[in-house]
């Protein structure tokens, strides 16, 4: 990347934090220009500062980050939100969905997929860990049903957007499948077809908000 990725880290638990930004500030890409406990406090920072991506945390004690999902979106900001979350109900993590949350990460994962998180979501992708997919999977119940269903994904369609959530590129979805990026391209215009969308995001976005019981079932 050309420039510093401009960070704000909201989290209430000061020790979490500090080490954060330790670690994130440690990358030669990352900048934390800010951080705070509450989400007035996140606000005035915006209001003032420009900022890539906040860091979220979802349970902020008195508060819920999703909350500042629906400022962020009031106020046309273009700063993109990846959640930090120990758990999240389905229901929540549609919601944050409809309200433009870019990913949600989970707090105890390795250090490393956070700071690839954030590099994805910097470059306008999407970032879902994989127990936020599981969880979604096992709370279906909690989301509302599409209004209309798609046809069941081949095996290969399936492997192909479990990879895609689990944050892949093209390349590394090639390796793992021992396929050529060509035929990885091919399918995932397969599966931009059926879920009726363009770019990955939104391909992401209607297979957990809409065919979450179709589409990211494990196999049998």
């Amino acid at each position: 990347m050309n420039k510093h990725v401009r960070i704000l880290l909201v989290d209430d638990h000061t020790l979490f934090r500090e080490s954060l930004v330790r670690l994130l500030n440690s990358e030669s890409e990352l900048q934390v220009v800010a951080h705070c406990a509450t989400l007035a406090d996140a606000k005035q920072i915006l209001a003032s500062s420009p900022i890539d991506i906040v860091l979220l945390d979802y349970d902020l004690g008195a508060e819920v980050g999703t909350d500042l999902l629906k400022h962020l979106r009031s106020e046309n900001s273009r700063a993109r939100v990846l959640m930090v979350t120990a758990g999240m109900r389905a229901s929540a993590i549609f919601n944050a969905l409809n309200d433009g949350v870019a990913g949600i990460i989970l707090k105890h994962s390795d250090p490393r997929r956070l700071i690839e998180a954030l590099r994805r979501v910097a470059s306008g992708e999407t970032w879902w860990d994989v127990g936020i997919v599981q969880s979604l999977s096992a709370g279906s119940d909690d989301l509302p049903s599409a209004a209309s269903r798609v046809r069941s994904l081949t095996n290969r369609q399936h492997q192909v957007l479990r990879s895609i959530l689990d944050g892949l590129t093209n390349k590394e979805i090639a390796a793992r499948m021992q396929s050529s990026e060509t035929a990885i391209k091919a399918t995932i215009q397969e599966l931009f077809a059926k879920a009726g969308v363009r770019t990955r995001s939104q391909l992401v976005r209607i297979a957990i908000e809409k065919y979450s019981s179709e589409w990211l079932q494990d196999e049998a």
